[in-house]
């Protein structure tokens, strides 16, 4: 099987339902935003030293496509969606509460970095809050999204910038806290 199609040369591809619309559709920049957060997840997981987070955010990597699929679904579809449950977001605050454990209190702004991998982590909690942000535009137009979608991404990434700092703290790397100019 070819991986191009020519379907697209014209600017549309197609959703789930087999639905045809242009390439900037507001459901296009949301799922391809959630598309470009999971390879970021990659390349943050595959830069960490510390291989004590590989298998969860490989899960949340799975979970992404599973937002992705309901994303990219309208009304008319009629392909089975995977699930979404509630304890997706459940299980990233027990993940937080377990890394903010090991943790330094926060008490200053951090300044994204501290070594590659936390990088990385910095820039995928961008990206989601940047999908976070499609997501309420499908909704103000009135686009019906999964219940559970937006506190996920919500609280992923809250969950990315604690595991910038977790990765810092195991990686051996330099959190720098902002100083403010006077």
């Amino acid at each position: 099987m070819k991986i191009y199609t020519k379907t697209g040369d014209k600017g549309q591809t197609s959703l789930v339902s087999g639905e045809r619309v242009p390439k900037n559709h507001l459901r296009i920049e949301a799922y391809g935003t959630v598309d470009e957060l999971n390879a970021c997840l990659g390349v943050m997981k595959d830069s960490a030293t510390y291989q004590g987070l590989h298998e969860r955010i490989e899960d949340l990597q799975s979970l992404l496509f599973s937002i992705g699929s309901h994303l990219a679904a309208t009304e008319k579809n009629k392909m089975p969606l995977p699930e979404l449950h509630e304890e997706d977001i459940l299980a990233l605050e027990k993940d937080m509460d377990a890394m903010d454990s090991e943790l330094e209190p926060l008490r200053n702004f951090i300044i994204p970095g501290g070594d590659l991998s936390a990088s990385y982590a910095h820039m995928a909690r961008t990206i989601c809050r940047r999908a976070e942000r499609r997501v309420i535009d499908l909704e103000l137009a009135e686009v019906a999204v999964h219940p559970v979608i937006l506190p996920f991404l919500n609280r992923l990434s809250d969950y990315l910038f604690t595991t910038a700092r977790f990765l810092t703290l195991k990686q051996d790397g330099k959190e720098t806290t902002w100083k403010s100019r006077k």
